[in-house]
């Protein structure tokens, strides 16, 4: 199989794919709860299509070039999750006239001013969910702040409809443990949770309280309130979330082969064809307690290598060597060698590839591709 592939190329294991999604549907199958996968990850209408068994549920994506995507290809419930400004909004009114079921996030109120006077001076009906902030990660408004009554007031007045809340715990992927992960659930639904009861005493009726996190969709107890999961990250899993105990290593459904093109032997190194072009720059892992640098080093069944990463990552070069640094601890590895490395932030690294190379059982299926751009 290696052998045949020029690289640096982009694999999925298809067996740990459909492990992962089945994990987290069986999670979320004693709550009343609809999964609306984040698909920014796999940007792919295979892996997508396995999300739901081949129908074609509700999606959540971080782009509108994934809204064209994947509308066209029969998704029309579609949440974009990423607060909407102005140079966008023609091109959502155009999703929502070919048939898409499109929801709008906004966190403020010069965002919600502007889609108000764009949707009253054409005569179009938006749908929104305002974003709150459970964690102070990054967007949102405070869950208790009368701001969400005022920005829902100012956009129902100009008819666009205020559907509901949504949220993030972005700070879950700080926790150092899974008790942590567990308070920011309970953080995380409390909060909007608390939004939409202050939204409904002010007499709206938000019908969609959305939460979306890997980390807590795992490891959440209690999900009352809440209508929809947006999680992502968990059909392929990475390094950070081994590195917070949501995965195992072996779980990791994507890695991207390399092959052996030199050493450097008084260094301890090994140089690779993979470099941050192919596996990116994204050193999520740095802060955790163990830095696995740009990736873990596996052999082609996908079982990690002694003690090796890739230590540092040029354009197209990568060096591997022991993260402890001892030259001794290099296995023999010779040029032609192919290899796979296991990434930080799967989302990252998937974004630096066309496509996906596909396996099962370390056969070759086939070829997936995947959409780029915005």
């Amino acid at each position: 199989m290696a052998d045949l592939i020029e690289t640096p190329v982009l694999l999925l294991d298809r067996d740990r794919l459909d492990g992962n999604i089945l994990r987290m549907r069986n999670k979320l199958m004693p709550f009343d709860v609809t999964l609306r996968p984040h698909v920014k990850t796999n940007k792919c209408l295979d892996v997508t299509e396995r999300l739901f068994a081949g129908e074609r549920g509700p999606i959540t994506v971080s782009t509108l070039r994934e809204a064209d995507f994947f509308l066209a290809e029969g998704f029309t419930d579609i949440l974009y999750g990423v607060g909407i400004s102005p140079n966008k909004f023609a091109h959502a009114t155009r999703l929502i006239e070919q048939g898409a079921k499109l929801k709008l996030v906004l966190d403020n109120l010069e965002s919600a001013r502007l889609l108000a006077e764009f949707a009253c001076n054409i005569g179009q009906l938006f749908e929104v969910l305002l974003e709150i902030d459970c964690d102070g990660h990054r967007s949102g408004i405070a869950p208790q702040s009368t701001l969400l009554v005022e920005i829902a007031h100012l956009l129902s007045n100009a008819g666009v409809r205020v559907s509901g809340v949504m949220t993030h715990a972005g700070n879950s992927y700080d926790s150092r443990s899974i008790d942590e992960i567990e308070a920011y659930a309970r953080q995380e639904r409390a909060a909007v949770v608390e939004a939409a009861r202050l939204l409904n005493e002010a007499g709206f009726e938000p019908s969609i309280v959305s939460i979306g996190s890997t980390p807590t969709a795992l490891f959440t107890q209690d999900l009352s309130g809440i209508t929809e999961v947006r999680a992502g990250v968990f059909a392929f899993f990475d390094l950070v979330m081994a590195g917070l105990g949501v995965c195992d290593v072996q779980d990791i459904a994507v890695s991207v082969l390399t092959t052996v093109i030199g050493h450097q032997p008084e260094k301890g190194w090994t140089i690779v064809d993979a470099g941050w072009m192919a596996l990116s720059r994204d050193r999520g892992t740095a802060k955790q307690r163990v830095d696995q640098g740009y990736g873990i080093v596996c052999d082609l069944s996908g079982q990690p290598i002694g003690d090796l990463i890739v230590t540092a990552a040029n354009q197209e070069h990568g060096i591997i060597s022991s993260r402890s640094g001892n030259p001794e601890f290099i296995p023999e590895l010779p040029v032609g060698t192919q290899l796979r490395i296991l990434p930080n932030h799967a989302c990252a690294t998937t974004a630096q590839h066309a496509g996906y190379h596909v396996l099962t059982e370390g056969r070759r299926l086939g070829y997936w591709p995947r959409i780029a751009g915005w």
